[in-house]
């Protein structure tokens, strides 16, 4: 059992509120404000809302040294979506606010919204989202997609790591894990007879994918592949992820990228950041066997807000972040079953 925080170790709110305006010209939110005052002096507090020095590096804005991944260079869009990154100018398209409302969210300048909003942007360029679709969700906690799916008539398997797999990562009391069919269901977003009927549930251990899932139009995971032991074991997932479409079918995956280094990475039971390295052989493994990789756009964004990096206690906002030294964003890769 966690001890309880003590209220006299928190800074005050007037403390942040005063370092948010000092610091980064803005009010915090409510979120925000609760998630600095944990801060134990005001000088940890003002390192958190440092300004960042962080520029792209030359290797990031170079193209694939293999000539069978296709390559864009140019601020990503939720408009005309490619295998790309979570980039400050995404959250101000419109689709953004569209994509927030049909998920029952309140848009916000966090990563894992992101995430979401991509992925859907990815299934409606490729029409998936419609009557009839049928899409496997991989690792997806309690995360509004199978409800939202299913509002639109597409049919979801729906799946979660079996509980003996993450029973000592905490991520039951945080919403991040499920092992029943009703704790997916939003009652905002669809009801529950249509829900009963349209989205299924089962365990699934990601790095042990059952085969009898076969033949779904798409599959998706948001952050999911990061932890399934190291940095092999994610790019094995996705490739077993292809098995489970038809020809054709879309996978469609986000995790953490590593916006530092391209050699120096976090590799982790628990957590692994990719490098450019690592995604790029898995995107050339696969094109040479004759899946359809969408274009690699690692454009790392050209806003004010794309130079800030997120520290512990991470608050909003929450694009690109620092983890046991690294500095990562989210990226979401495509690729189409070979016909």
């Amino acid at each position: 059992m966690r001890a309880a925080v003590s209220t006299d170790a928190l800074l005050p709110t007037e403390a942040v509120i005063w370092a948010f305006r000092l610091l980064l010209g803005r009010d915090p939110g409510h979120s925000e404000i609760q998630a600095h005052r944990r801060h134990p002096t005001l000088e940890a507090l003002r390192q958190a809302l440092r300004p960042s020095d962080y520029a792209a590096p030359l290797w990031l804005l170079a193209p694939p040294t293999s000539p069978l991944i296709p390559w864009r260079l140019e601020p990503p869009s939720l408009s005309r979506p490619a295998s790309q990154l979570c980039t400050a100018g995404q959250f101000d398209e419109p689709d953004y606010a569209g994509w927030c409302a049909t998920i029952g969210e309140a848009p916000r300048s966090h990563r894992k919204q992101w995430e979401f909003c991509w992925i859907l942007s990815v299934m409606r360029a490729a029409d998936l989202i419609r009557p009839g679709a049928r899409m496997l969700g991989f690792g997806v906690g309690q995360e509004p997609l199978p409800s939202m799916l299913a509002a639109y008539g597409v049919s979801v398997m729906a799946t979660d790591a079996p509980a003996e797999l993450v029973s000592d990562m905490g991520w039951e009391s945080t919403g991040q894990h499920v092992t029943e069919l009703m704790q997916l269901h939003h009652p905002r977003l669809v009801d529950e007879e249509s829900f009963r009927e349209r989205v299924a549930f089962r365990p699934v251990d990601m790095n042990a994918i059952p085969e009898d899932l076969r033949g779904f139009d798409a599959c998706w995971s948001s952050c999911c592949f990061e932890h399934l032991g190291s940095i092999d074991h994610g790019l094995r997932f996705v490739e077993n992820s292809l098995e489970t479409l038809r020809p054709g079918g879309i996978a469609i995956h986000t995790t953490e990228f590593n916006l530092g280094s391209n050699e120096m990475t976090l590799e982790t039971p628990g957590l692994s950041i990719f490098r450019r390295c690592d995604i790029e052989r898995l995107l050339e493994s696969l094109a040479s066997r004759g899946h359809v990789v969408w274009p690699l756009n690692l454009h790392p964004g050209d806003a004010l807000l794309d130079t800030y990096i997120d520290l512990p206690p991470y608050a909003l906002p929450h694009l690109k972040i620092e983890a046991e030294g690294h500095v990562a964003t989210s990226i979401g890769l495509v690729v189409q079953r070979a016909g």
